[in-house]
């Protein structure tokens, strides 16, 4: 057949790999997955603040490319999912380091050599690719770059250089000077340093990360040495000849964590953020807490304690619908029901602990006294009424004008905005209100006062007020004088 050759235009193919969407945590995993490929044991992530001409890099001691690898190394796509890959391979597309960096900075610098070999050195310069509308990789850098480039290979015989520059977002000269956006450039250090100790947990034991100098830390979302926490039987689930390990935990309730275990156990994202499926390839991490777009499974507080570990065979890339910023997946139509099985136990149980807990404190404070409010099921419909036998409720009953208190707690009963919290909520459960977040530490400290003093006029001595104020949602979760 006759055909013409479509090639794409070099501007708009450099917009469209700039655009993927990748965050910059996400980038620079993408750089160490390279690393880890290339057998590295020592991989340093460096920020240097320079204003416009700020600069990030990854440094590391693998074996490094010679020149025909590094030049195939910086061609987009070179290497397509389906070419053959060593088991420490973590690419898939042959796209990571092109697409994690264009998102990130206008110049790409890459200088690498292998052991017993010399050192190359290519550039992409995206502003010249848009100029000529040419692919120009460039041989070498400029002398700038290569000043950097010097200062972080050291003495190594061999490894690779990665360096970003003229970086998104700080690439103006206004920058200069700006004390807010060098704390903000070195905030985004400490993101990295969170995601990347996330991401790697598994090669941690192995391989020296550090961001700024400081090792990086593996966080394990599974508490897998804590004796409170509850796993589940460890599943494999067939699919195209292999198996895909499948194994549920429930993380101990907040009251069996120390305060650090607690901050810590939220992981980079916190508690509720953190909940669901944590998918593993070649013991990288793909997903971090997510339930997958699985019918009728969002976020939300009641499971915050299940989180669920899989691991995929890399040879199962295309069943799972992996990205290329190895950041999204699509569970396999024949595992969804299996998936879908094992989260509805987990999030059972993880329920179970937290239900349990809630009973417990109700019997040792007072269940009359625990919520302001009650939330019923009544012929078929659901009823949120305000408890009279709250003190707080009860004492301005009592004390002030109580036909018009009671036609306003009847007015906020029956206004209850149901459909607008119903829309929000299904849009987002991550941003559900949390009591006193946006108010003065001074309001949540009145609010208890007064209910602490409703207690004692009605008869309670000081400790017992304070023992019914610990059992009562949501001063249960907050820090105070009732604590003391």
């Amino acid at each position: 057949m006759d055909y013409e050759i479509a090639a794409p235009d070099p501007a708009g193919m450099v917009a469209s790999l700039s655009s993927l969407g990748y965050s910059l945590e996400a980038a620079v995993a993408d750089l160490v997955d390279n690393s880890i490929g290339a057998q590295a044991r020592q991989i340093e992530v460096e920020f240097t603040w320079e204003g416009e001409n700020s600069w990030i890099a990854v440094v590391d001691d693998g074996q490094g490319m010679g020149r025909d690898e590094l030049v195939t190394a910086m061609t987009p796509a070179a290497r397509g999912p389906a070419a053959e890959r060593s088991t420490l391979d973590l690419g898939r597309f042959g796209m990571g380091l092109k697409t994690a960096s264009f998102s990130q900075a206008r110049q790409l610098t890459v200088a690498t050599a292998s052991p017993n070999g010399r050192w190359h050195t290519r550039t992409w310069d995206l502003d010249m690719v848009e100029r000529t509308g040419e692919w120009r990789l460039l041989v070498g850098c400029d002398d700038a770059t290569r000043a950097i480039v010097e200062g972080l290979r050291g003495s190594r015989p061999h490894g690779t250089v990665v360096l970003w520059r003229r970086l998104n977002g700080y690439d103006s000269d206004e920058f200069d000077g700006d004390r807010t956006a060098q704390q903000q450039f070195y905030d985004e250090a400490g993101r990295v340093e969170s995601h990347l100790g996330m991401v790697f947990a598994r090669f941690l034991n192995e391989v020296a990360l550090s961001v700024q100098g400081v090792k990086v830390q593996p966080w394990d979302p599974f508490l897998r040495r804590h004796r409170s926490v509850q796993l589940l039987p460890v599943e494999g689930l067939p699919l195209s000849g292999a198996l895909v390990r499948v194994e549920g935990f429930v993380l101990p309730h907040a009251q069996k964590l120390s305060p650090a275990e607690h901050r810590e156990a939220g992981g980079p994202t916190g508690w509720l953020n953190q909940q669901g499926f944590y998918v593993y390839r070649r013991n990288r991490l793909i997903v971090a807490g997510d339930w997958l777009g699985l019918r009728g499974m969002r976020k939300e507080e009641k499971y915050s304690l299940a989180r669920i570990c899989v691991d995929i065979p890399a040879e199962l890339d295309s069943e799972w619908s992996v990205d290329v910023r190895k950041s999204k997946i699509v569970p396999p139509v024949p595992l969804r029901r299996h998936l879908a099985r094992i989260a509805h136990r987990t999030r059972e149980k993880a329920s179970e602990v937290l239900r349990h807990r809630g009973q417990i404190a109700a019997r040792e404070h007072g269940a009359p006294h625990v919520y302001a409010w009650r939330v019923e099921r009544r012929d078929g419909r659901i009823v949120c009424r305000i408890n009279r036998q709250h003190p707080l409720v009860q004492e301005i009953l009592r004390s002030g004008s109580n036909g018009a208190v009671r036609a306003l707690l009847s007015l906020l009963e029956e206004t209850v905005p149901v459909e607008a919290l119903r829309v929000m909520h299904d849009t987002d459960a991550a941003d559900d209100p949390q009591p006193f977040k946006d108010l003065p530490s001074e309001t949540e400290e009145m609010v208890a006062r007064h209910i602490y003093e409703a207690l004692v006029s009605r008869g309670s001595s000081p400790s017992e007020a304070s023992r019914k104020l610990v059992g009562m949602h949501p001063f249960n979760q907050l820090e105070g004088f009732w604590h003391q």
